[in-house]
C-alpha cells in the first residue's frame, strides 16, 4: 500500500469520534468482521488509527477505498463543510431515462478529458443521492486528497449541492462535467449556503413551508409585570400589539423551526423616483444592486426582528420572500418604488 494512502486512511480515523469509529468501519466494509473484532477500540486514537492502517495493508488498500472512507465520514458530519446550491436547466421540457452507470461514465470522461491527475469516488445513497468526491490535481502534481470537492446530486432533479475545494478555478470544470453528465444544458449557482446541507435540501424541494395552517394563536404568557398604577389602556394597547406581532410572525414563518440558512444573494431592481424639481435624473433609469443576507441562522435571525422592535410586523415581503424565491435565483424587481426608503439593510 502506497504511503500516502497509508497516511490519508490514518488521519480519516483520527477525525472519527473513538466510540464511532468500529460503526464507520463496519459501514466502510472493506475490513471483514473478522478483522474489526482484533481491534482494540478502548486504546488512544492514534494507535487504533496505526492498526487500522496495519488491516488496510494486509488488504493492499489503494487510494479509492481511502477516498471511500472519507466519503462515509463527511455524509456522516456534513455540518462541517459549507455547501452551496447550483440549479441545472434543460432546453425543454422532455422527461429522459437515468442511468446512473452512464452519468458516472460521463461524469470522469469529462473531468478527465480536461485533467488528468485527479480522483473521483462515488457512493449511492438510499434518498436517492450520489455523493461525489473530486480530489484535484496539476498537470505536474498528483491529486490532494486533503482538499477535496464534493458533490451531492438527487437523481433526475436540477439541483446540485456542492461544497468546493480552495482551488475554485476547478469549479467550472465540476460544473461542466455535471451537466454533461446529466444530460443538462447550463447551470447556475442559486446564491444560498449554509453549513447545513438538510436545509437547504428542505428549502429547494419545498419540504419546507413557512405557513401553517393548523396553528391556532394563543396568548403570550407573560405573567402580570405591569406596575399597579399603570394605565389600563396603556397595558392592553402593548399586549394587543405583543399579540399581533406574534400571530403575524407565525403567519409568515411558521410555528415550526426555520432551516438552517447562513448566506443569501439576490438581485434587486427598483425604480428612483425624486422631486422633477431637483432634476436628479435625466433618464428614468431603474436603480439596480446586489443584496446580500449573512448570519450563523439567517432565518431564524428575520424571525426574531418584530418580536425585538427592530422591525414593524409584518416584515417587509423583501425580507420573507428568501426561501419562496429559491427557484427563481432570487431575482426581484420592485417597480415604481419610493428610493432610498424602499429598502432599507437591517
Amino acid at each position: 500500500m502506497d504511503e500516502t494512502v497509508a497516511e490519508y486512511i490514518r488521519r480519516t480515523v483520527l477525525k472519527i469520534p473513538r466510540e464511532e469509529i468500529k460503526m464507520m468501519l463496519q459501514k466502510w466494509g472493506f475490513l471483514s468482521e473478522a478483522q474489526l473484532q482484533t481491534l482494540n477500540f478502548h486504546q488512544i486514537k492514534d494507535n487504533i488509527s496505526q492498526e487500522v492502517v496495519h488491516l488496510c495493508e494486509e488488504n493492499s488498500a489503494d487510494i479509492k477505498q481511502a477516498a471511500a472512507l472519507d466519503i462515509i465520514y463527511n455524509h456522516m458530519y456534513q455540518n462541517k463543510r459549507m455547501w452551496s446550491v447550483y440549479q441545472m436547466k434543460k432546453s425543454g421540457e422532455e422527461l429522459e431515462y437515468f442511468d446512473i452507470t452512464d452519468f458516472k461514465k460521463k461524469f470522469k470522461g469529462s473531468l478527465r478529458s480536461a485533467l488528468k491527475n485527479v480522483t473521483i469516488t462515488f457512493k449511492e445513497y438510499e434518498d436517492n443521492a450520489i455523493w461525489i468526491r473530486v480530489a484535484w490535481g496539476t498537470p505536474y502534481k498528483k491529486p490532494n486528497q486533503y482538499k477535496p470537492s464534493y458533490v451531492v446530486y438527487h437523481l433526475q432533479t436540477p439541483y446540485v449541492f456542492i461544497s468546493a475545494s480552495v482551488l475554485k478555478s476547478n469549479l467550472p470544470l465540476l460544473c461542466q462535467a455535471l451537466i454533461v453528465a446529466s444530460n443538462y444544458h447550463g447551470i447556475r449557482e442559486m446564491e444560498l449556503r449554509s453549513h447545513s446541507l438538510n436545509s437547504l435540501k428542505d428549502i429547494v424541494f419545498k419540504r419546507y413551508s413557512q405557513n401553517f395552517q393548523t396553528y391556532t394563536p394563543k396568548p403570550l404568557q407573560g405573567g402580570n409585570l405591569e406596575p399597579e398604577n399603570a394605565d389600563i389602556r396603556i397595558v392592553q394597547e402593548n399586549r394587543s400589539e405583543k399579540e399581533r406581532i406574534h400571530r403575524l410572525n407565525q403567519e409568515v414563518f411558521g410555528s415550526g423551526p426555520q432551516p438552517k440558512l447562513e448566506f443569501a444573494q439576490y438581485q434587486l431592481e427598483t425604480m428612483f423616483k425624486s422631486d422633477p424639481k431637483m432634476d436628479v435624473l435625466d433618464k428614468k433609469e431603474p436603480f439596480r444592486c446586489l443584496v446580500k443576507f449573512s448570519s450563523p441562522h439567517l432565518l431564524e435571525s428575520l424571525k426574531s426582528l418584530a418580536p425585538a422592535g427592530m422591525a414593524d410586523a409584518p416584515l417587509s415581503p423583501l425580507l420573507t420572500c428568501i426561501p419562496h424565491k429559491a427557484r427563481n435565483y432570487f431575482k426581484i424587481r420592485e417597480k415604481k418604488c419610493l428610493f432610498p426608503e424602499s429598502f432599507v439593510s437591517p
